[in-house]
């Protein structure tokens, strides 16, 4: 029931209030096709040799570029093969939906307002097993696999984890051969490229499409309408049963783009559909005529702005209504497509539980609760109660944060402007429900109050994470300590009411990304030792390398892929940034969302506190282990804290890498636009990760994941899925500093204040003058007084708090890192001992405990 469903589009009314669109009757599938015409064909691809793979790249090369071999540009090049590859997922991907089709199971819909996919050539290549093929078959003619392969723009239709978290869940679901459809949007522009200037961060439109992308192919004839503004009208029929139709006052159109999500070595292909917004009537030929060429593609400007960026800035309240716009469209699309274009057409939708579960990703696409309530009342006639029992059991919600200012909350008067009858309906909802808890806890208004669908205060608001908790059959929190915390603080009443809705699935990360393609000689000497690459798609198979932990030779060799990593990367950063890197330092990486919980204002006080101790004399430069400390971030465009504090790191580089007193001893760097393509390289090299989140904020992470499972150790808090890694490798092979969560509360609870810890340790006071003296910044105090001020008089994540126990912690790092032979040990038994952390194992824990419950 996946992939050629894209072919067999049925006529049936829209999920909108448009007119019935017109069938088709060339498109296969359609009910006007001919019995005859719907057997099944098998599909071949090419053939799985170098000369079939050959003739296939020059046929492109030929056909779809129209060019000759010799007269080819790279990007000519790299299309031609990107297609070719498709050719041969194309054939597993039909094949799939046949089977499936006559096999059916229960659906995954997958819908998250993010995926940060990576580039896509390597993956592709990797699941159809035409990596060698391709690489002798180009070779033959002239050509560099390499080249074409950094030709590949990435598409950042992601912010940061929440994104890639999505890309690696998509990519276990078909290894493990799970049917899936992922929704999601196709962003005309996606995150920000971006750049520095005087040390600031520049956000640069991210054109990922500018020199096309041949990874995904459009479906214009099934393209879905969705409405937005407008009222609401009632009416009664014969049984004096009441009848509620939205009128919406404008209206845009849904076109779906489908991306192929390939399985490794099972031939199984799911599908990744992304809409874009154009409008339903794009240009007014009269208006063009009488001059006014702006006003006549108006309504088309405005429809694509639905599409047009990714997470547009929402401080103003026109970003807020696109940011809602944006996700109701998504969700409306994703239903309808499903409901009207997948499921037969004689499918009775009181079976709909039993046929797909959709997992929201976060509060982004909770809208579609109201929505799916909406199809069934006001569209397919069910009666409220039948239309609320089967939406309760559609819907699983996983909260990926604890930060109460992440959880969305919408203002009534918007709904109400955008979606007028969703905002009866979550009303409708809540008036239950409230009926629900009052029965529940007979007298407890304040309890009511609290789990109010709808917020008083500040202003009238819908609770989105209420609303999903309310309506959805499982809430997962990301980490055994986030669930913990999200049952006891952030949905208390909620849990204490249904306990049994509460469930954790610790975060993953897919080893075919960020293990085989990421790291191919750690990859190559895995499969080596244990005598297959079975563990690619059973990473428990890699607890079999702690027996070499203790072999001497073992340990060389781990040196040695490590040693190569490092150079693979400074190759990179010298040809793409001009940054320099000694070749033998310690490399000390924190790369994440700049964000002040992250607190990556607490390791630039620490790098500011290594420089001020020699440059005071207090300690001689050579008794500092040569670092390279490397952070990788952007911040929001509207984040001024966090665009202050990439300003002071980038100031403190600068100053740090231009002493000559620490040359070969000290260095910072800071790549501008981190991606997926710059972890791919940077992850691997890494001696050292970052994880330093006042505890109880992260909700898990996963760049933690990635860095163990490639063989860096961890310096971190008890937080998030820090927890979890720190018992599975072992106290002594990771840097535990700062704070516990409860203790945590309990400064919270007396008082924290950032000053008084200022004033009592010398080393913090000397770090955090000198950040504000004006050392770092041309002797302009005011330009880091942004960061001084608040480290010292809100500092509302603690750092000055854990700082201490931050360098205490630094220092058994340097004592540890001396010990070469110790270090390899640990950093080969963080490797084997971290295979619980794929995201296939995340996927099984999700199956059994929440989608095919």
């Amino acid at each position: 029931m996946t992939e050629s469903d894209v072919i067999q589009p049925r006529t049936s009314h829209p999920i909108g209030n448009g007119e019935t669109p017109t069938t088709d009757p060339t498109l296969l599938g359609t009910r006007s096709t001919p019995t005859h015409a719907l057997a099944a064909v098998p599909v071949e691809g090419p053939p799985l040799t170098v000369d079939g793979f050959v003739e296939a790249f020059l046929q492109e090369l030929h056909f779809g570029q129209g060019v000759q071999l010799d007269r080819s540009t790279v990007n000519d090049q790299y299309l031609a093969l990107a297609r070719t590859v498709m050719h041969y997922m194309m054939a597993e991907w039909l094949e799939t939906g046949r089977r499936r089709r006559a096999e059916p199971t229960k659906m995954i819909g997958y819908l998250s307002a993010e995926y940060l996919l990576g580039r896509q050539l390597g993956n592709a290549l990797l699941a159809t097993e035409l990596t060698e093929v391709a690489e002798e078959g180009l070779a033959t003619l002239g050509i560099d696999l390499a080249t074409l392969r950094s030709q590949e723009i990435e598409p950042g239709l992601g912010n940061g984890g929440l994104g890639r978290l999505a890309a690696c869940f998509i990519d276990s679901l078909a290894v493990m051969d799970v049917p899936c459809i992922a929704y999601g949007i196709r962003y005309e522009y996606g995150i920000f490229r971006q750049t520095f200037f005087n040390n600031r961060q520049l956000e640069v439109p991210d054109n990922w499409l500018r020199l096309g992308s041949p990874w995904e192919f459009p479906h214009p004839e099934r393209a879905v309408q969705v409405d937005f503004g407008g009222h609401t009208e009632r009416t009664s029929d014969e049984n004096g049963r009441e009848h509620v139709q939205w009128v919406p006052s404008w209206n845009v159109q849904g076109i779906p783009y489908h991306y192929m999500v390939p399985g490794y070595d099972n031939k199984a292909v799911n599908t990744l559909r992304l809409w874009s917004a154009q409008a339903t009537d794009a240009f007014n030929l009269q208006i063009f005529n009488s001059g006014d060429h702006a006003e006549a593609v108006r309504s088309q400007t405005f429809a694509e702005n639905i599409s047009k960026v990714l997470y547009p800035e929402d401080s103003t309240p026109q970003g807020r209504e696109l940011r809602l716009q944006q996700q109701y469209f998504f969700v409306a699309c994703s239903l309808h497509d499903y409901i009207e274009h997948t499921l037969p057409a004689d499918f009775d939708l009181r079976k709909l539980p039993d046929q797909i579960i959709w997992q929201l990703n976060d509060t982004h696409p909770v809208i579609a609760i109201p929505e799916l309530m909406r199809i069934l009342v006001d569209v397919k006639g069910f009666e409220w109660a039948e239309a609320w029992d089967i939406t309760k059991r559609c819907f699983a919600y996983t909260c990926h944060t604890l930060l109460p200012e992440a959880l969305e909350v919408w203002p009534v008067d918007v709904i109400g402007r955008l979606l007028p009858r969703h905002l009866e309906i979550i009303f409708r909802i809540n008036e239950d429900f409230l009926i629900e808890v009052r029965e529940r806890f007979p007298g407890d208004e304040l309890r009511v109050r609290r789990m109010s669908i709808i917020a008083e205060h500040p202003e009238r608001a819908v609770r989105m994470a209420y609303l999903a908790s309310v309506a959805a059959t499982k809430i997962n929190g990301v980490a055994a300590l986030h669930s913990e915390l999200l049952r006891d603080k952030v949905l208390p009443d909620f849990s204490e009411m249904w306990p049994d809705k509460f469930t954790n699935v610790t975060n993953g990360v897919t080893p075919r990304r960020f293990l085989r393609l990421a790291n191919p000689k750690l990859s190559e000497l895995i499969t080596e030792v244990l005598g297959d690459e079975r563990w690619v798609t059973d990473l428990d198979r890699l607890s079999g390398l702690e027996a070499y932990a203790d072999d001497a030779s073992f340990r060389e060799k781990f040196r040695q892929v490590k040693a190569a990593n490092k150079t693979r990367l400074f190759e990179l950063l010298k040809r793409r940034d001009g940054i320099d890197v000694a070749p033998d330092n310690m490399l000390d990486v924190m790369v994440k969302r700049l964000h002040e919980y992250k607190r990556q204002s607490l390791k630039l006080l620490h790098i500011v506190h290594l420089y001020e101790s020699v440059v005071s004399g207090r300690r001689d430069i050579s008794d500092i282990v040569p670092r390279t400390f490397v952070f990788g971030a952007k911040a929001a465009p509207g984040y001024h804290m966090a665009k202050e504090t990439i300003f002071l790191i980038n100031s403190v580089a600068e100053k740090i890498n231009s002493d000559s007193r620490m040359q070969g001893r000290l260095a910072v760097v800071f790549p501008a636009n981190y991606n997926v393509t710059l972890a791919e390289r940077l992850i691997p090299a890494a001696d050292l990760s970052e994880q330093i989140s006042l505890a109880g904020k992260e909700a898990s992470g996963t760049g933690n994941m990635k860095f163990a499972l490639n063989g860096a150790l961890t310096i971190g808090t008890d937080d998030g899925a820090n927890v979890e890694i720190r018992k599975l490798v072992g106290d002594d092979h990771f840097f535990l500093f700062g704070m516990s969560e409860p203790e945590v509360a309990e400064l919270g609870a007396r008082g924290y204040v950032p000053s008084s810890f200022y004033e009592q340790n010398e080393d913090l006071r000397r770090a955090v003058d000198l950040l504000g003296s004006g050392e770092f910044t041309g002797s302009n105090r005011d330009a880091a007084s942004t960061v001084v001020n608040d480290l010292l008089w809100n500092d509302r994540f603690m750092a000055l708090a854990d700082f201490q126990s931050y360098v205490e912690a630094q220092a058994r790092v340097d004592a540890a890192y001396a010990d070469t032979e110790a270090w390899t040990r640990s950093a080969i038994l963080n490797v084997a001992r971290t295979g619980f952390f794929s995201s296939d194992r995340s996927m099984r824990d999700y199956l059994d405990r929440i989608w095919l419950r």
